[in-house]
């Protein structure tokens, strides 16, 4: 791996990080720091949910970065939290 971005590590908190804008400026940052090694194509992984996912990666694709794949990491809950207790009237 030569560089990575997160929307918590460029400023974004709470529900703005799922925003397709946040994912714009991620991609923006992260063209920043691997310009210099020249990279063309990468494989791209992707964790979390929100409108920012697709426009990440078609934004990858405008700064001339070909994609030669697309993994989804975002973790999936076994069995879930617990629920909650009966209620006592």
């Amino acid at each position: 791996m030569l560089a990575w971005s997160s929307s918590g590590s460029n400023g974004f908190k709470g529900p703005k990080k799922a925003t397709p804008y946040a994912a714009s400026v991620i991609i923006r940052t992260l063209y920043e720091k691997i310009k210099d090694f020249g990279v063309k194509q990468v494989d791209v992984f992707v964790k979390g949910v929100g409108s920012g996912r697709e426009s990440a990666i078609r934004s990858l694709t405008q700064h001339g970065i070909a994609i030669l794949s697309i993994k989804d990491l975002t973790p999936t809950p076994h069995n879930g939290t617990r629920p909650p207790r009966p209620r006592r009237v």
